[in-house]
C-alpha cells in the first residue's frame, strides 16, 4: 500500500483524499449506517471534489448537534421560578436535578465557590464550610488554576452581562450558558485536534463528535478544556513542533493534571526511537508552563493554590471508584477502616500511587520490548485508562480523557461506540441513586453493577489496545499505511534500543 510521506513539519493536510480511508468501505457500523443515503462510497468515486463538505466540517455540524442535545439535557437544572415573596429562585425543588438527570457542577459551585459575589478572587478567597460542625473547615477554590480562574473569568462576564440589563434570569443560569458556550468550544477544538491527528482516517473523529459520552457530560464539569489542550498538544507532537506541543500539554496539566502523563509515554517511545533531544524540548517546554502558569498563584496565594491537592488527599474513595464498588457489595470497610470526615485514608492513597506506578513501569516495558514500537495514542490511552481504574476517584465526566485517545488508538467503531454508551448509561443509575430510595430511586446495587460493567469495558478495551501492540497486523492505523500518525519524528523511525532482542515485527503490512 502506498503511503503519502510528511513534509519536514509533519503536516499532512495535503494529503491525497483518495489516499484517505472511507470507513463505509472498511467498517461494517458505517457501511450498514450508509444505506439511507445510498450505500458505501463507489470504487469510482470521486473523493475531495466537495468544496464545502469536507470531513472536518461535517465533523463540526455533527458536534454541535451533539453539544445541543448535551446543553438541552443541563437545562433542566437552570429553570427558574417565583418563590411566595415574586422573586426569582433556581427550581430545585422535588430533587429536580436528580429526577431530570441534568446535574451539572457548573450550577452550584457559582455560590459554592463564591463566584457569584463580587470582591472575590479564586485561591485568596476564604470561606468556612459547616461552621459550627464536627466537620466545619477552611475552603478554597478547589481547582487546578485554569480551570479556576476560567470560572471566575465566566463569573465576571455574567456580572457585565447583568450589569448592561441584557436579561432579567437568574445569574446563575447565565453564568452556565456563558460556561456552557467556551467548553463547547473546547470540545470542537478536541474534535478537530483528533481529525488532524488522525490524518489517512479524518472520519474516525466523528466518534469523538458524536460520542454518547460528549452528550451526557460536556457540560458536567470543566474538562473539556483539559481534553482541547491534550489533543492540540498531541497534534502539535504530530506536527514535529515538540515545543509547541509541551506547551499546550503544560496548559493542558493546570487544568487537569492527565495531560502530563502523555510526557511519560513520549520519554520510552523516544528512548526506544533514539529521540529523547526532541522529548527533552517538550518536557522543558510543559514544565516551565505548567510553572508559569501555577506559581504566581502558589506565592501569592500558597494555602488556596494548595486546597487543590489537599481536598484530593483527603478525600476518600468515590462512588464511581473499583474500592467503593467493592465495599459496597461485600461491606468491606476499606483499606484504613472507617474513618472521620475528611481524614485523610493514608493506606488508599499510598495503594492507588504505587499501583500506577506499577502500570506505568508495565506500559514502559511493553514500549521498549514489543516487536514494533506502539503508536503514542496507544500508550496514552492505557495510561490515562489505567490511572482512571486504579485510582480512588472516577467522577463520570472523566470518561471525557479516554475519548479522543480511544479514537486514536482504537478506531474500531462498533466496539468504541458501545463502550461509550456503556459509560453514558452510568449516569442514569448514579442519578437514580443519588435521588434515594424514599423518593423512587434506585438501591446503590445498580449503580454499582453499572460502574463494574463500566470498568470491565474499559479493561476490555485495553487488551485489545495491547493485543493490536503484539500483533500490529490487526492494527487498522498501521493496515491503513501509517505508522504512528501521531507520532510526529517517531513516525517511521527506526529503533535504537529495545530490552531485548528480537525480530521486529513490519511497520505495515
Amino acid at each position: 500500500m502506498s503511503r503519502v510521506q510528511p513534509d519536514e513539519t509533519g503536516d499532512t493536510d495535503s494529503l491525497d483524499p483518495t489516499e484517505r480511508v472511507a470507513p463505509t468501505r472498511t467498517g461494517p457500523l458505517a457501511k450498514g449506517a450508509a444505506a439511507v443515503i445510498g450505500g458505501p462510497l463507489g470504487q469510482h468515486a470521486q473523493v475531495g471534489r466537495q468544496w464545502f463538505w469536507t470531513p472536518l466540517r461535517i465533523a463540526f455540524l455533527v458536534g454541535v448537534f451533539a453539544l445541543t442535545l448535551s446543553w438541552f439535557g443541563k437545562v433542566g437544572c437552570i429553570q427558574q421560578y417565583t418563590n411566595e415573596q415574586g422573586q426569582f429562585e433556581l427550581d430545585w425543588r422535588t430533587a429536580r436535578p436528580y429526577i431530570a438527570m441534568c446535574y451539572s457542577d457548573v450550577v452550584p459551585l457559582y455560590t459554592a465557590e463564591q463566584l457569584d459575589k463580587p470582591d472575590t478572587f479564586p485561591y485568596r478567597t476564604s470561606w468556612i464550610d459547616d461552621e459550627g460542625k464536627p466537620t466545619q473547615q477552611t475552603r478554597y477554590m478547589e481547582y487546578p488554576v485554569i480551570t479556576g480562574l476560567f470560572q471566575w473569568v465566566n463569573a465576571k462576564l455574567t456580572a457585565g452581562w447583568l450589569d448592561m440589563g441584557l436579561a432579567s434570569a437568574l445569574p446563575v443560569a447565565i453564568y452556565f450558558n456563558i460556561t456552557a458556550f467556551w467548553l463547547a468550544l473546547a470540545w470542537l477544538v478536541t474534535v478537530w485536534a483528533t481529525m488532524r491527528t488522525a490524518r489517512r482516517r479524518p472520519w474516525d473523529a466523528l466518534l469523538v463528535a458524536v460520542s454518547p459520552v460528549v452528550v451526557v457530560h460536556a457540560f458536567t464539569n470543566f474538562d473539556t478544556l483539559a481534553t482541547a489542550a491534550a489533543a492540540a498538544g498531541i497534534l502539535a507532537w504530530a506536527r514535529r513542533k515538540p515545543v509547541l506541543a509541551g506547551v499546550l500539554i503544560g496548559l493542558g496539566g493546570a487544568a487537569k493534571f492527565y495531560p502530563l502523563f502523555f510526557l511519560g509515554a513520549l520519554f520510552v517511545l523516544c528512548l526506544r526511537a533514539g529521540k529523547l533531544r526532541e522529548w527533552q524540548r517538550a518536557t522543558v517546554a510543559a514544565l516551565g508552563t505548567w510553572l508559569a502558569v501555577n506559581a504566581p498563584i502558589a506565592w501569592q496565594y500558597p494555602a488556596g493554590w494548595w486546597e487543590f491537592f489537599r481536598r484530593n488527599t483527603a478525600r476518600a474513595a468515590d462512588t464511581d471508584s473499583i474500592y467503593n464498588v467493592i465495599s459496597g457489595f461485600t461491606g468491606w470497610p476499606g483499606f484504613d477502616g472507617e474513618l472521620g470526615p475528611w481524614q485523610t485514608p493514608t493506606v488508599l492513597n499510598t495503594l492507588t500511587a504505587v499501583l500506577f506506578l506499577i502500570a506505568c513501569a508495565a506500559v514502559g516495558w511493553m514500549a521498549l520490548s514489543a516487536p514494533t514500537r506502539p503508536r503514542l495514542a496507544q500508550l496514552g490511552f492505557l495510561l490515562v485508562a489505567s490511572f482512571l481504574l486504579i485510582n480512588k476517584v472516577w467522577s463520570p465526566q472523566y470518561s471525557l480523557w479516554l475519548v479522543p485517545l480511544a479514537v486514536l488508538a482504537l478506531p474500531r467503531w462498533k466496539i468504541l461506540l458501545a463502550w461509550m454508551t456503556v459509560d453514558a448509561f452510568v449516569w442514569a443509575p448514579r442519578m437514580m441513586y443519588y435521588l434515594g430510595t424514599d423518593h423512587k430511586g434506585l438501591p446503590v446495587e445498580w449503580f454499582l453493577g453499572a460502574v463494574l460493567v463500566r470498568d470491565v469495558v474499559v479493561i476490555a478495551l485495553c487488551a485489545l489496545v495491547i493485543y493490536e501492540i503484539y500483533h500490529p497486523e490487526r492494527d487498522l492505523v498501521r493496515k491503513s499505511g501509517d505508522d504512528d500518525p501521531a507520532g510526529g519524528v517517531l513516525d517511521g523511525a527506526a529503533d535504537r534500543f529495545l530490552l531485548r532482542a528480537g525480530r521486529a515485527a513490519p511497520l505495515r503490512p
